[in-house]
C-alpha cells in the first residue's frame, strides 16, 4: 500500500524530474491550518527540516498559519524534530473541562505554545540565518473584531455571505497581516489582492503573533493591539489563508506538506465546493500527503479533526490521536526512501486545481 501521495505543479515537476530530489531545490515551505487535522503529518514533520531541508546551502522561507504557524516555529528552532515531539504531544493531550469558553481555550494554547517553544525557542527563531520564519494572521475590522459573541458571529455571517459571492468581498473585514523574521514585500503574490501589511518579529511580538495565528474566531478570544502592528484585534491567520492561494516568489521550489490533497483557498471556502486555488499558485509547489488508503487504515477511517473534542471522550480522543501521530511515521519512512532515491519519480502526480 503506497503511504503518501506526491503531488506537483508544472514547473516542480518538470524541475524533479530532470534534476531528482535535492534539498537545494527548495526555497520555501508552506504549513496549511487546520488544527488537530495536522497529526496525521507530524511524523512527516519531524524528519523534514532534520533529515532533508536543513541540509540546504541556501535560505528557506518557512511560512504557516495558524496550526501551520505553530509548526513554522517549530522547524526555525534548533532542534526542530524535538520542537515538533513537544508540539504533537502536549497539544495531542490538552484537555478542556466540560463546557470551555474562549477564555479557557485561549489559556491553554498560551500553555501549549510555552512548552512547544521552551526557555530558548523565540531567541532560536530569531537569529536563524538561513531560515526566515513568517507567521500569516488577519487584522480584524468592524463586527469581526468585536469580542462580544453574537456581534463577532453577525459579522462573520455577513463576511461569509460576501465571501460565497467573491473571495475579495471580505477585504473590508480582514487585512492580512504577515509577521516575519525578516519582512519581504515581495514574499509572494496574490491572485485576490488582498490588503497585506507586513511585520517584523521580535521578542515582544513572537508570543502574540503566533497565539493570533491560531486565534479561531468565537472559539479563542482575539489578541489585541499586537507590538510593532497597526491597533486592533487580530485572529486567526487561516481565514484568508487557509491553505493558501498565493503564488511564492521564489525561483526554487515551494515544499508543502498537507493532510488533503486539493488545498482550499480560505476559511470560508471550506463548503464551496467550486472554489479552488488558482493553478498558478501552485505551479512551483511540491505537496505531499497521506493516501487515501493511509487514511482508511487509521482509527475511525479518518485523520483528527476539532469535533473530535465534542464527540469522543477525553480518554478516548487522546488515545485516537496518539494512535494517529505513531501512524504519521510511516509517511516520514515513505518520504526518506523518495528522497534518497530508493524510490522512483513515478510517483508524481501533476497537480492540477482547474482554477487558471
Amino acid at each position: 500500500m503506497s503511504v503518501l501521495q506526491i503531488s506537483a505543479g508544472k514547473k516542480a515537476l518538470d524541475t524533479i524530474k530532470k534534476e531528482g530530489w535535492s534539498s537545494d531545490l527548495f526555497g520555501a515551505f508552506l504549513g496549511a491550518s487546520g488544527g488537530p487535522k495536522w497529526f496525521v503529518l507530524a511524523g512527516l514533520d519531524k524528519v523534514m527540516f532534520s533529515e532533508f531541508l536543513d541540509k540546504r546551502s541556501s535560505p528557506i522561507d518557512v511560512m504557516g498559519s495558524s496550526a501551520g504557524a505553530f509548526r513554522a516555529a517549530c522547524f526555525s528552532q534548533t532542534d526542530s524534530a524535538a520542537a515538533i515531539e513537544r508540539l504533537a504531544t502536549h497539544y495531542s493531550t490538552t484537555v478542556y473541562s466540560e463546557k470551555p469558553g474562549a477564555q479557557e481555550i485561549t489559556a491553554k494554547g498560551y500553555e501549549l505554545l510555552g512548552k512547544m517553544l521552551g526557555p530558548r525557542g523565540i531567541e532560536e527563531s530569531l537569529s536563524q540565518q538561513y531560515k526566515n520564519t513568517h507567521f500569516f494572521v488577519q487584522h480584524c475590522h468592524g463586527l469581526v473584531a468585536s469580542e462580544n459573541k453574537l456581534a463577532q458571529m453577525a459579522g462573520l455571517s455577513v463576511a461569509a455571505a460576501k465571501n460565497a459571492l467573491n473571495r475579495r468581498g471580505i477585504a473590508k473585514h480582514f487585512t492580512r497581516a504577515v509577521f516575519s523574521v525578516r519582512p519581504n514585500t515581495q514574499l509572494f503574490s496574490d491572485p485576490e489582492d488582498f490588503p497585506t501589511d507586513f511585520y517584523e518579529l521580535t521578542h515582544q511580538n513572537y508570543v502574540p503573533a503566533l497565539m493570533a495565528s491560531g486565534s479561531i474566531p468565537v472559539v479563542l478570544e482575539g489578541i489585541k493591539d499586537i507590538p510593532g502592528a497597526k491597533s486592533g484585534m487580530y485572529r486567526d491567520g487561516g481565514i484568508i489563508d487557509y491553505h493558501f492561494d498565493l503564488q511564492i516568489s521564489t525561483n526554487k521550489l515551494v515544499m508543502y506538506p498537507h493532510f488533503y490533497n486539493k488545498p482550499i483557498p480560505g476559511w470560508f471556502d471550506k463548503n464551496l465546493k467550486k472554489r479552488r486555488c488558482h493553478n498558478s499558485s501552485y505551479d512551483n509547489v511540491v505537496m505531499l500527503s497521506p493516501s487515501a488508503e493511509f487514511v482508511s487504515k487509521l482509527p475511525y477511517g479518518k485523520i483528527p479533526d476539532r469535533k473530535d473534542f465534542e464527540t469522543m471522550p477525553a480518554e478516548q480522543r487522546i488515545s485516537y490521536w496518539r494512535k494517529v501521530i505513531s501512524e504519521s511515521d510511516r509517511l516520514a519512512e515513505a518520504f526518506l526512501a523518495l528522497v534518497s532515491g530508493e524510490q522512483g519519480l513515478e510517483q508524481i502526480s501533476p497537480l492540477i486545481l482547474d482554477r487558471k
